[in-house]
């Protein structure tokens, strides 16, 4: 049996970036009647919350944090449904990722694990792809787990979800210095850029000789 856990963005799917992100939020927050100050974007790029280190910090919080530093209240829950609408995705599959998903469930259980401090964010990307939510017996997310990758406790969350200690977790992603994280931990890194999706799937499907 082998455990394989993903990487969402970069590795399975890709979401075109949003340019601005301090602006983007500035016009959702607007259109909900939130009155947003003149220095917004460099209350947005200063840090709001004392967070360990490891520790995701949501979106939505940062965001009614910057505003509050500025004198701005944003009722009820418009810092959250601004931020979910400034990064709602356009979606594209990457080539192999539901053959390499499929190959490792013929191998062992499969997650999700991802860095996003976006609520509803790899909800929405699932559905908006070639893949599902039951393609996967867990996902996790930085923002819901409260712990980023290379955290050590971000890679036991879905580890723990897979019922396999986290030094035999196989780890798919695309960035060494996030997802190769799991190495410091005891588990396996594949880098997507070295070993393609297309020949995990075969490898894992013993077409490789494995």
């Amino acid at each position: 049996m082998i455990a394989v856990s993903f990487d969402l963005f970069g590795t399975l799917v890709e979401v075109d970036r949003v340019d601005d992100p301090a602006d983007a939020v500035a016009g959702e927050l607007r259109r909900r009647g939130v009155d947003v100050p003149d220095d917004w974007a460099d209350a947005y790029r200063e840090p709001h919350v004392d967070a360990p280190a490891g520790a995701e910090v949501p979106l939505p919080a940062h965001v009614s944090r910057a505003l509050a530093s500025c004198g701005v209240d944003a009722p009820g829950n418009a810092a959250r449904r601004a931020v979910v609408s400034a990064f709602d995705p356009d979606v594209r599959t990457r080539e192999g990722a539901v053959d390499a998903v499929a190959g490792a469930r013929d191998r062992g259980p499969v997650g999700l694990l991802s860095n996003c401090a976006v609520p509803e964010l790899v909800g929405r990307t699932l559905v908006r792809s070639d893949l599902a939510r039951e393609d996967f017996d867990a996902v996790v997310s930085s923002v819901a787990c409260g712990w980023r990758k290379p955290d050590r406790r971000a890679f036991e969350r879905v580890a723990d979800a897979l019922g396999v200690a986290v030094g035999k977790l196989v780890h798919v992603g695309d960035d060494p210095k996030t997802d190769g994280g799991v190495t410091d931990h005891g588990g396996r890194f594949v880098d997507v850029a070295e070993e393609s999706l297309a020949k995990l799937a075969a490898t894992w499907r013993g077409e490789n000789g494995v």
